[in-house]
């Protein structure tokens, strides 16, 4: 019963992260701390943006969880490994197959679609206001139209 107790934990933390990701950033990275995401809306120049602190911030969170619940594997343990299962998705299809950090893969999968023109019309904008569409994994229906 207790494996099911953890997968369960691992499984309602990546879902809780989406939902909190999209709050934080409608909420936090479009207002009060725009003046690091803005990096973000606008061309890259070399490898990192300032932005990334955002992801270092979760990363963080993730291993300590992780390790001040690794002796006895407790609940600490299992959502910091949620967090870092989130992490690894959001930079698979956040930084490679939308952002080409790497060659980007590709895909005429009408969910991946989907994605890459929601986050495509997030990014038309290069300012704080206005923006849509503020999620990763989950986007509006109108986006699974081709």
């Amino acid at each position: 019963m207790e494996i099911l107790i953890n997968i369960a934990t691992v499984f309602l933390t990546i879902a809780l992260m989406e939902l909190l990701s999209w709050a934080m950033h409608k909420y936090l990275f479009h207002g009060p701390l725009w003046f690091i995401h803005k990096t973000h809306h606008q061309q890259r120049h070399g490898w990192f943006e300032l932005n990334d602190l955002f992801s270092i911030g979760f990363a963080g969170l993730a291993l300590w969880l992780m390790w001040a619940g690794h002796i006895s594997l407790d609940y600490r343990f299992w959502i910091g490994t949620g967090i870092s299962i989130y992490g690894i998705v959001y930079f698979i299809f956040h930084d490679w197959f939308i952002h080409n950090r790497f060659k980007a893969f590709k895909s005429n999968n009408r969910y991946l679609s989907a994605i890459r023109r929601a986050h495509k019309i997030h990014h038309k904008s290069t300012e704080k206001h206005p923006s849509e569409e503020f999620g990763l994994l989950v986007v509006g229906k109108k986006w699974f139209k081709g």
